[in-house]
């Protein structure tokens, strides 16, 4: 038995499904939503990959070069903003930071 494109498909579905209950279902601590949005950018990638090998092209697997550049910049970036509101309102509860609506 071989693993086939069906295979890659399929967890990457279920990666990306995981990351979207997790964004529905948690709303409130902003860690576990950008660990969800993390995790959606991974079961994308792992596409892109997957057919990439199987197609015998790597545009796929250079796309997915930057978007795991990209997806560090955002976790740098989030995890920067994450601590600033941590040290100014003591807390990560995203019900508790309407104050940023201006």
């Amino acid at each position: 038995m071989s693993i086939t494109l069906g295979h890659y498909l399929t967890v990457g579905a279920i990666l990306f499904a995981l990351s979207v209950i997790g964004i529905f279902l948690n709303r409130k601590n902003l860690i576990v939503l950008l660990m969800a949005i993390e995790l959606m950018l991974l079961a994308v990638n792992m596409n892109f990959v997957a057919f990439s090998h199987y197609l015998g092209d790597l545009h796929g697997q250079i796309f997915v070069f930057f978007i795991l550049t990209v997806a560090a910049a955002e976790s740098a970036i989030g995890l920067a903003i994450l601590v600033q509101l941590f040290r100014n309102k003591s807390s990560i509860n995203v019900d508790e930071l309407n104050t940023l609506k201006g």
